[in-house]
């Protein structure tokens, strides 16, 4: 009678079953089996918001395999993920096999290795019915909100659209941002630069720069334009000089957020891609000479920690690596954020021994990507500081200050891990020739150059779940889904890596808005998100929580359905014409996004795909290349003139042809986030592409 284990995914069963053998079973229940029923709100709101939970429909036969397997043992453990959704999901699976929830069935584990999931084995525990019950409020919200407001939204705009506590929030600061960089009004100002020769015959840059923020600033446009002939020629005398030494700490270990951002940053990862590959290296890929591995630790957490264990591994082999004098990193004195839960460590390698070119040759180039990323920051957290010395000279021409900023880096410290880039460095400023106080210095030319502030940037998927965080809105595991489900709902669309809030978008915000003020506010959403730590905590009574949000919320519906009137939205007719009953046919929106209908309906029922041209042609036929949609809505390009033509590609076309072959190019994102445009054929020809700031 082997014990059995329980997980979500075939894949972390796999790579459990290879340290554990033959003595243990291991089956997935791949992911949920209950949840709230599809088909209406599943909630009994007068009986204090009782939920009814039924089998997912699909999940019969995996819950009956289950049941069997568990009794054929006299031991269940469930291991499910380390966090709410997972205790939830472990005691479904206990009502629905019909465990005892409070005997010790329950086991966790933030890393996918023999010793931790052996340690875990050793110290199996009940069901943490307070970390259940506010996941079990978080699901009740969610769908008090989505559920009868999404029907409003329906019936007063047009079907296929939803809101939530998270996307709504979300979606809502877009638009607030879209609205600033309209109101913004740009301020004309000017800097002058002068390069100047020491005594030494060293030449050296200088700016105007007054006392206070943005002193280097001019607002005076005859002054900017007067200033460099009153300098030219003259001799600056220096007035002081400050030198002085600067320890640049190395940045901690991933967190789920700043992975997300610096994946985006330097890979060109969306969100949802970022966590798609992390599950992989998290649930276990099979490496040569290993067997099947889980290579980091769990990729859902907002903290920094990391294990004894883990820095005493670290700080082994850097000390082999590098020596001794890199091993000493600097102690980190970090402001615990307000809603951060700190349960589980920070994202790292779950050995420091595998390096990303040990594993190279069993990861596809995009795990070995983030693979690397996690390593390297890990390591390089671990590591001592770089070291600068930075020279300030302060100058005077006159009655005009001027001032010169240099740095020379000394010790690379964890710089030493990837080499130092000016953007790693980011100190600015190269080194300055040795000057004197009170030493003069010749102005070689001078010249003034006119600026204009800008307004704030459009978010990215990266800096929105930046923002997200940093207000308390959300949880690591809801980032992903949150910016997926705006975008597929058209309430945002993604231009050249910048979030764009859509007309449709900034309607429903300013009803939501007008009508629903805390379902947008995002303090109000960061609130909630406290509530429901408390739950966690075992200090508030989930329905509590629940009945303090909905009583008003019930109260404004009421409201709402009375106030807005139907928004009448004119049909969009398209150059498509039905080749059933000849009438031009109109754009409508479904449930998967937009989609082709002839106005005649009920009469003509006819409808077809949209396909949105790209404007370049098919290498194989001459067709349009049109952008489509995978079942799983994932955008791909392909041939108008399928099923004729089968030729498609995932890598967005631009209007440029390849000057080898002929054929279009297409974008291609690279490390570092700038990205190349190489030729669809692959002929070999690539040239580097611009990429916007983040």
């Amino acid at each position: 009678m082997r014990p059995l284990i329980i997980v979500e995914s075939p894949a972390k069963a796999k790579t459990i079953e290879k340290f554990l053998g033959r003595t243990y079973t291991v089956r997935a229940s791949k992911g949920h089996v209950r949840d709230l029923p599809k088909s209406q709100l599943g909630v009994s709101v007068e009986n204090d918001f009782e939920p009814r939970y039924i089998t997912i429909r699909g999940k019969g036969d995996i819950v009956k395999e289950l049941r069997d397997a568990a009794k054929k043992t006299d031991r269940v453990y469930l291991a499910t993920d380390p966090d709410r959704e997972g205790e939830a999901i472990s005691w479904h699976l206990a009502e629905a096999l019909g465990l005892d929830e409070s005997a010790p069935v329950r086991i966790v584990f933030h890393e996918i290795t023999k010793d931790a999931v052996k340690s875990a084995l050793r110290h199996a525990r009940k069901i943490d019915r307070d970390l259940v019950d506010a996941q079990q409020a978080r699901r009740i919200l969610d769908r008090l909100v989505g559920y009868q407001l999404s029907p409003l939204l329906w019936r007063k705009v047009r079907p296929g659209l939803s809101a939530g506590r998270v996307q709504s929030a979300a979606v809502h600061m877009i638009v607030e941002r879209e609205e600033e960089i309209r109101a913004f009004v740009p301020v004309q100002y000017w800097t002058t630069s002068v390069v100047l020769r020491s005594q030494g015959g060293a030449s050296f840059n200088a700016r105007y720069q007054q006392d206070g923020e943005n002193g280097e600033r001019i607002l005076d446009g005859d002054f900017a334009a007067r200033l460099p002939q009153e300098v030219q020629g003259k001799e600056f005398l220096v007035e002081d000089v400050d030198r002085r030494r600067r320890r640049r700490n190395s940045p901690p270990p991933f967190t789920t957020s700043t992975l997300q951002q610096e994946a985006s940053r330097r890979l060109g990862f969306t969100v949802r891609r970022t966590m798609a590959v992390a599950q992989a290296l998290y649930e276990g890929l099979e490496l040569a000479g290993e067997g099947q591995v889980g290579l980091v630790t769990y990729i859902r957490t907002d903290s920094t920690r990391v294990s004894d264990e883990a820095q005493a591994a670290a700080a082994d082999y850097i000390r082999t690596m590098y020596g001794d004098q890199f091993a000493q990193p600097a102690e980190r004195k970090e402001r615990r954020r307000a809603g951060v839960q700190d349960a589980h460590e920070a994202i790292r390698p779950t050995s420091v021994l595998r390096r990303p070119e040990d594993v190279a040759q069993s990861l596809t180039r995009e795990q070995l990507q983030l693979y690397r990323l996690i390593w390297q920051r890990f390591v390089g957290s671990a590591m001592s500081p770089a070291e600068y010395d930075l020279t300030t000279v302060r100058l005077r021409a006159g009655e005009h200050p001027f001032r010169a900023s240099g740095s020379v880096l000394i010790f690379k410290g964890f710089l030493a891990l990837q080499g130092t880039t000016d953007d790693e460095a980011g100190e600015g400023g190269g080194e300055l020739p040795s000057v004197a106080q009170g030493e003069r210095c010749a102005c070689l030319e001078a010249s003034s150059e006119e600026h204009a502030t800008e307004p704030p940037p459009r978010y990215t998927e990266a800096s929105l779940v930046k923002a997200l965080e940093e207000r308390g809105i959300g949880r690591p595991s809801t980032y992903a889904p949150t910016i997926q489900t705006i975008q597929d709902r058209s309430y945002v669309e993604r231009r050249e890596r910048r979030l764009h809030p859509t007309e449709l978008g900034e309607l429903v915000d300013q009803m939501l808005r007008e009508h629903f003020p805390e379902v947008v506010d995002p303090e109000f959403t960061a609130e909630l998100e406290s509530r429901l730590d408390r739950i966690e905590e075992g200090k508030a009574p989930w329905n509590l929580v629940l009945r303090e949000f909905y009583e008003p919320f019930s109260k404004d519906l009421q409201k709402a359905e009375a106030a807005i009137a139907k928004v009448e939205q004119p049909e969009e007719v398209s150059d498509v014409q039905c080749e059933q009953c000849g009438r031009m046919m109109v754009i409508k929106h479904g449930r998967y996004g937009r989609f082709l209908a002839c106005p005649g309906y009920p009469e003509c029922k006819n409808t077809k795909p949209l396909r949105e041209p790209t404007g370049v042609n098919c290498p194989e036929c001459g067709g349009e290349i049109v952008a489509r949609r995978s079942r799983r809505g994932r955008m791909f390009y392909g041939c108008a003139n399928y099923p004729n033509c089968h030729f498609t590609t995932w890598k967005k076309p631009v209007k440029e042809n390849c000057p080898t072959c002929g054929a279009f190019l297409v974008e291609h994102p690279r490390r570092g986030g700038k990205g190349e445009l190489v030729c669809v054929k692959e002929c070999g020809y690539r040239r580097p592409m611009a990429a916007e700031a983040e």
